[in-house]
């Protein structure tokens, strides 16, 4: 699959101007994904995890858009924190599921009933998964640094690509450009989270799952809000 550069370009030009504009940064990473996606998606069907996952025809979304299952799992767990991420960030599953069927447009590659469509819903669900689990917000430094993290997990080289691009123009040394080389470590020394079973996994204390999964304790960092995502108390 050819990269497509002017598309990309277009969509980051545009993420650039509105931070909050979830389905751009889904259409720059279709557009430079080429084929890191079947690579990704062999290596976890070859897992064991992933093998029942793809048996069992699993949706993962089927957890994580059940508010009121997440918001009953224990205080402290991983599913619980996801709850909590959505409510304070007044965002849903739903939401991103919406903007990357929207980005695909009529292509079946979130919307199909074969393994790699299901595979592909899976790691769109993984994306609020790992903000919680790496402990990066919403806010403008969170998202690419998580993606940062994405990028060492998945070797998906669209999500690379806007992660360098931001890292870039942020520039090498500057708080952003810190954070996201750290973030890209951070993915590299844990272990390969996207084959883990995440559905028994939701209601594990998080603090006991970063620790057992290598994935290391929040850092701290001074968060950029865009001017569409909510206020957070201090």
């Amino acid at each position: 699959m050819a990269y497509r550069l002017a598309e990309a370009q277009a969509a980051m030009n545009a993420l650039a101007a509105d931070p909050d504009d979830t389905e751009q940064a889904i259409r720059a990473i279709g557009a430079m994904a080429g084929n890191s996606s079947e690579r990704c998606f062999a290596r976890f069907g070859r897992s064991e995890v992933g093998a029942r996952v793809l048996g069992e025809k699993r949706e993962l979304y089927d957890m994580l858009s059940d508010m009121d299952r997440l918001a009953a799992m224990p205080e402290g767990s991983l599913g619980h924190g996801i709850w909590t991420f959505y409510s304070v960030e007044e965002i849903s599953a739903a939401g991103l599921r919406g903007a990357s069927e929207a980005a695909a447009g009529d292509s079946a590659f979130f919307s199909g009933d074969d393994d790699r469509s299901r595979f592909a819903r899976r790691l769109r669900e993984l994306h609020d998964v790992f903000h919680v689990l790496t402990g990066y917000g919403r806010d403008m430094r969170g998202e690419i640094a998580c993606l940062a993290f994405t990028y060492s997990q998945t070797k998906n080289t669209g999500i690379g690509y806007v992660a360098l691009w931001v890292l870039l123009k942020a520039g090498w040394g500057s708080e952003m450009g810190q954070l996201v080389r750290q973030a890209f470590w951070r993915g590299r020394r844990a272990k390969w989270l996207v084959a883990q079973d995440w559905e028994s996994l939701l209601a594990q204390p998080l603090d006991q799952l970063r620790d057992e999964l290598g994935v290391g304790a929040p850092p701290v960092y001074e968060q950029a809000r865009s001017a569409g995502a909510p206020a957070i108390a201090s």
